[in-house]
């Protein structure tokens, strides 16, 4: 059997962090957790737990989890965020393989809570995460905020039964806070790539995103809350291509 370590990172998690670390109790035997100097009770939490806690500068989400990563114990690992907790169907899926490692990653789909709803529609669901993994095949990449991981060149991956569960958003205005700060975020990183924005993707850019999350993707299945995520990633796509085009004038 191998040995497993979970790695999480952490900021002011206080309403979270404690389901994700008791969904993981059972199959962990080494539990990381790195804090961005959070200033509620998520490390008083965490210390009620058998977790090794680490405070580290939070220079971005994909540079944090890499870092996060040298300070496992074992090279196999879970990595999870504060507001994820395992299903017991996949648990179970996990345990099995600690007994049987036979591939360099695996990945199982995510179902995430809005507002206290399950979405399964919305481009939100099957949403597949490669999250269990041998640490000395891969890295963490990507563009922030959306980070990740990915295996080297040759490296075979298993889809495991059982979701990841995902509690997103207690209240829309949440939601609305993080868009604005994530669109900076991406619109930042955008820029470093050297990306542009026009006129032409400000205004279709959005339209698009929305009859793709509505329509194509079923949100109307979802009822009033399909319709919120909808009109919010039209409008984070909106946000995305007027920052950019803004930081693109003001170089």
């Amino acid at each position: 059997m191998i040995k497993l370590s979970v790695v999480i990172i952490t900021y002011n998690e206080e309403n979270n962090i404690e389901r994700c670390l008791l969904s993981v109790k059972d199959i962990a035997d080494d539990i990381v957790v790195v804090d961005s100097f959070s200033t509620d009770a998520t490390q008083e939490i965490c210390k009620k737990y058998n977790v090794r806690i680490f405070e580290h500068k939070f220079e971005g989400h994909i540079e944090q989890k890499n870092w996060a990563i040298t300070q496992a114990e074992f090279p196999h690992i879970l990595s999870l965020d504060a507001d994820e907790e395992l299903s017991e169907e996949l648990k179970k899926s996990i345990k099995e393989v600690k007994n049987n490692w036979k591939y360099d990653g695996y990945y199982f789909n995510r179902l995430t809570n809005y507002c206290g709803k399950w979405i399964k529609h919305s481009g939100w669901y099957p949403d597949k995460k490669l999250r269990l993994w041998d640490s000395r095949k891969g890295k963490w990449a990507g563009t922030n905020p959306h980070d990740k991981f990915e295996l080297n060149t040759n490296c075979n991956k298993y889809h495991l039964i059982g979701d990841l569960y995902h509690y997103s958003y207690y209240s829309i205005s949440q939601h609305i806070e993080t868009i604005n700060k994530f669109s900076d975020i991406a619109a930042l990183a955008r820029f470093e790539k050297g990306k542009k924005s026009n006129f032409f993707k400000i205004i279709f850019s959005p339209f698009w995103k929305f009859i793709r999350t509505y329509f194509i993707k079923l949100g109307f299945l979802d009822g009033f809350y399909g319709f919120v995520i909808s009109v919010n990633s039209a409008h984070s796509t909106f946000l995305k291509q007027v920052k950019l085009s803004d930081l693109n004038k003001n170089k």
